[in-house]
């Protein structure tokens, strides 16, 4: 069976916009199980708040302001995406073997991190929580807590295909976590791979090492849009 995926970088897109394009293609992949191919969207939002299924997600946001705030069906909390921060959405069918969604999490936890330290960056898991830590284990330091949280992940499921997926701050202004307590945690917690260096950070090129990673992590292969078009027809 194939394992391939097509990669789609987005750009700058609206979250609504990219939220129904997961749906279409969830629905796509549930009807062509043999014929279709997995899809990678990868993505930089404008401002905005998401609600995932926990139940204080709501209580969670302290002043969205001018931000817009969007209930989803995705797990986990409360959470910011915003310019300077990748959101990867896999839209992948689960086959027999695969089947295990909090290993898909391991899995694309693992991406990130090798991600992270492609670029020299420290980081590691927190245990019993979702998502990418940095810092050690006591204390605080300048940069502030000594845990810091890189990136966030939050799934949803049908019939076997995922969808939402993963956030790495990469450039991203922290301060708009501030509107809301991110995943439940004090808005302090957040970093991101320019403040960890100190330096400007290439999104484009995190961007193309965490599609390859994904990729090696999920064991998925990237073939071409006309490649894909063609699988799937």
């Amino acid at each position: 069976m194939s394992t391939a995926w097509q990669v789609v970088d987005l750009g700058i897109r609206s979250y609504r916009e990219v939220w129904e394009q997961q749906l279409a293609l969830v629905e796509e992949r549930k009807l062509d199980v043999d014929g279709g191919v997995d899809t990678l969207l990868l993505v930089e939002h404008p401002h905005v708040i998401t609600l995932g299924r926990a139940q204080k997600a709501l209580a969670n946001v302290l002043a969205a302001g001018e931000v817009e705030v969007v209930s989803v069906e995705r797990g986990g909390d409360v959470t910011y995406h915003g310019p300077g921060q990748i959101v990867a959405y896999p839209i992948v069918l689960l086959r027999e073997g695969e089947r295990d969604l909090h290993r898909f999490l391991r899995n694309m936890e693992q991406a990130v991190l090798e991600t992270c330290a492609a670029f020299g960056v420290t980081a590691d898991r927190e245990p019993g929580k979702t998502g990418v830590w940095t810092g050690g284990a006591e204390g605080s330091d300048e940069l502030g807590p000594a845990r810091r949280k890189l990136c966030s992940m939050g799934i949803a499921c049908r019939r076997w295909v995922t969808f939402h997926g993963l956030a790495l701050n990469v450039a991203t202004d922290l301060s708009y976590f501030r509107r809301i307590n991110p995943c439940g945690f004090s808005s302090d917690v957040m970093t991101s791979l320019e403040r960890e260096l100190g330096r400007d950070v290439s999104v484009e090129a995190v961007r193309r090492r965490l599609a390859a990673e994904l990729g090696a992590a999920l064991g998925r292969e990237e073939i071409s849009m006309d490649a894909a078009a063609a699988a799937a027809s």
